[in-house]
């Protein structure tokens, strides 16, 4: 059973999976960070110097009374709240993870998977001379070869 077991997670799919979730937990934590150390300050001083991981409503007071400067001071007390500053940060850590893998994986990835166009063959250089049948240059009036008189090329 051990041997079936590694057998299973030796497989190139698997460890790669593994590397995959590895390296976007780290992504999330630096895009989270972006979003919450360099987006939202200055959003929210735009926005009248709101801070947008405090925005919440207490739906039921905990042991201390309110008003809550912020939400750890709501949760300290017990107080019962909807977090929605939070769910805005998520929404925009969701969002610049979107762009990211967007532009950074899909498009490249499907840019290199389209098939490339062929170009349009390129018009015929020379005719066939139809007392010798040599090629010729299309604009010729007289064959080299046979010396006959051509007429113009269409």
């Amino acid at each position: 059973m051990f041997k079936d077991f590694k057998a299973f997670i030796m497989r190139g799919n698997v460890v790669d999976m593994a590397v995959g979730v590895i390296i976007g937990a780290a992504f999330g934590a630096i895009v989270g960070s972006v979003v919450k150390d360099v987006l939202m300050p200055p959003i929210g001083l735009a926005l009248g110097k709101v801070d947008f991981a405090n925005l919440f409503v207490v739906l039921k007071e905990g042991t201390v009374t309110g008003p809550y400067a912020s939400v750890a001071a709501a949760q300290a007390a017990g107080a019962v709240s909807i977090n929605y500053g939070v769910f805005v940060n998520t929404i925009i850590n969701f969002l610049i993870i979107a762009l990211v893998v967007f532009f950074l994986i899909v498009r490249p990835i499907a840019k290199m998977q389209t098939p490339k166009k062929e170009a349009a063959p390129a018009a015929p250089a020379t005719r066939e001379c139809p007392f010798c049948f040599s090629n010729i240059p299309i604009k010729a009036t007289r064959c080299p070869n046979c010396t006959s008189q051509l007429t113009a090329a269409k």
